[in-house]
């Protein structure tokens, strides 16, 4: 979008239209190669951000992988001891109810036999 400069009536009168015409043209021109200079520099700032942007997103990105990693590895480690407890302490359960039951079972058995041998 080149700029039209306005000169004033006493510059035309000087100049002349035909040169006055030439220096806003030159201007212009200028104008469009700075404008276009800039939109590359523009360009490639906003490639090197974008660039270092996605190396920082990839680092990121790395760095919560490892990180769920080492999670994943401390849950499946305390998930292992908590089995080994759980069935640590379940066994020893099951092993005390076995016993009760034996002893309910012999106190049982020797009451009937008692009973039995009493009816005789």
């Amino acid at each position: 979008m080149p700029v039209t400069a306005k000169l004033s009536k006493a510059f035309y009168d000087r100049l002349g239209n035909d040169v006055a015409n030439e220096l806003v043209e030159w201007f212009n021109s200028v104008d469009a190669t700075y404008r276009s200079d800039l939109r590359e520099l523009n360009d490639l700032n906003w490639a090197r951000f974008e660039a270092r942007l996605e190396q920082r997103v990839g680092q990121a990105e790395s760095r919560l992988e490892q990180r769920f990693a080492q999670l994943d590895a401390k849950l499946d480690l305390r998930t292992g001891e908590l089995r080994a407890e759980l069935l640590g302490a379940l066994s020893k359960e099951i092993g005390a109810l076995r016993a009760e039951l034996i002893k309910w079972s012999f106190v049982f058995f020797a009451t009937a036999a008692l009973a039995v041998i009493g009816l005789r």
